[in-house]
């Protein structure tokens, strides 16, 4: 009979209660749930560069006055180009399409001048190898633009184009 009696004394709290163990729901549900979220708050906060300190500006370079950049964009006519388009089917499909460039510098149009041939050489490897539906919709237009803004600037080296505008753009 004393074994008993200690037996009930060893599985009671201070207070005379019976001790219950976490079960394993509760332990997700208070412990690891809301280590999960902090982790994953921390991670997204990090990501997101709410953290990094801003950068310093760099004073701006001293420029000639021939050199500084024109408040009002400058534009250069890339002359007009028609080409023939990838198709599987026997009827070609031609595309004829006018460019505009905007430069930074009005001093660049000389530039640009002595290196045009190798910019309509670019875009025409380019632009031969499109489909028909590349160029459907806003977002083939936008890839078009953008990807023709990567050559002019590779190819137009130390131009500095600023952007690629369409003025016409005609699938026949």
């Amino acid at each position: 009979m004393a074994g008993k009696a200690d037996d009930d004394i060893a599985d009671e709290g201070d207070e005379g209660r019976p001790r219950k163990k976490f079960s394993g729901k509760k332990l997700v549900l208070f412990i690891i749930l809301p280590l999960l979220l902090l982790i994953l708050a921390a991670g997204g906060v990090f990501f997101s560069g709410i953290l990094t300190p801003k950068p310093t500006e760099a004073p701006p370079e001293e420029q000639k006055p021939e050199e500084k950049e024109s408040a009002v964009p400058i534009f250069y006519d890339v002359p007009d180009m028609l080409i023939n388009l990838n198709t599987t089917g026997r009827r070609p499909t031609f595309l004829k399409i006018s460019i505009s460039l905007q430069i930074s510098r009005e001093i660049d149009r000389a530039e640009l001048d002595r290196i045009m041939p190798r910019i309509i050489d670019n875009f025409q490897v380019y632009l031969r190898e499109l489909r028909l539906e590349d160029l459907r919709g806003s977002a083939g237009m936008y890839r078009l633009r953008e990807e023709l803004l990567t050559r002019v600037v590779a190819a137009a080296q130390p131009v500095r184009v600023k952007d690629v505008l369409f003025k016409e753009m005609l699938i026949q």
